[in-house]
């Protein structure tokens, strides 16, 4: 007769596994934090240059010292973004599972995404279904999931173009696709798209689609991705309908 398996050696090793992934992401945070601040440090130290007594006068010594305020804002607002993209993926948080329908959440956040999206030349279209898709949903979660991939679209489009979302029923499902007009993504990097470290713009954390596919395991559902290059990718999530 076998042994039963040891369940604590199990969490053990689940455990482990975390935190190995957690001790490999903050290497990588590290590493994306290092940059923006050496840059900060460069630009205050050139700002006290240009700002000392006697330069005051100098209009050319001052435009030189706003632009690097500038770099210094941009810089800041990047590592906010790289530590909010951090704590998003790694909030233990369970979710709050309500009754909802899918298509007020989405009604939400596209109100909520709208102006951002005028101020990028996106055309944004919903089409929702007809009838409500009442599914267990933690609503703020959801929301920010839509929002990754909104976001993420959003940055696939090269100077304008349009995002296209969706909601219907098939069986027992909810579906929800989010799709763009966008440059698409190579085949090669479909297969580790949701995986952790994985980002196509050199300044990405590579959090925000990993964090995703987190918020809709946690929902029991699915995310699925199709994509070609220079016309478009569509993200199409499945969450069980409330029986």
């Amino acid at each position: 007769m076998k042994n039963a398996p040891d369940k604590t050696q199990s969490q053990d090793s689940t455990s482990s596994a975390e935190a190995q992934g957690l001790g490999r992401l903050l290497g990588v945070i590290a590493h994306e934090i290092k940059n923006p601040l050496s840059t900060i440090k460069v630009n205050l130290r050139l700002i006290d240059e240009e700002l000392q007594i006697g330069s005051i006068g100098d209009e050319q010594r001052l435009a030189r010292a706003r632009r690097k305020l500038s770099i210094i804002d941009k810089e800041t607002s990047r590592l906010e973004q790289i530590l909010d993209n951090f704590l998003r993926y790694a909030d233990q948080t369970q979710p709050h599972l309500i009754e909802t329908d899918l298509n007020d959440v989405v009604d939400d956040i596209i109100d909520f995404y709208m102006p951002q999206a005028a101020v990028h030349s996106i055309t944004l279209r919903k089409f929702l279904h007809n009838k409500p898709a009442i599914c267990l949903l933690d609503a703020g979660m959801l929301k920010q999931a839509i929002l990754n991939l909104l976001i993420n679209a959003q940055q696939a489009i090269i100077a304008s173009g349009e995002i296209m979302v969706r909601t219907s029923v098939e069986g027992k499902f909810a579906k929800l696709q989010i799709s763009d007009t966008g440059k698409g993504i190579q085949p090669e990097k479909l297969n580790n798209l949701f995986e952790p470290y994985q980002s196509s713009r050199p300044d990405g954390s590579g959090l925000g689609l990993a964090t995703v596919k987190k918020i809709i395991d946690a929902h029991n559902g699915n995310i699925s991705v199709f994509s070609e290059p220079d016309k478009g990718t569509a993200f199409t999530i499945s969450l069980p309908l409330k029986v």
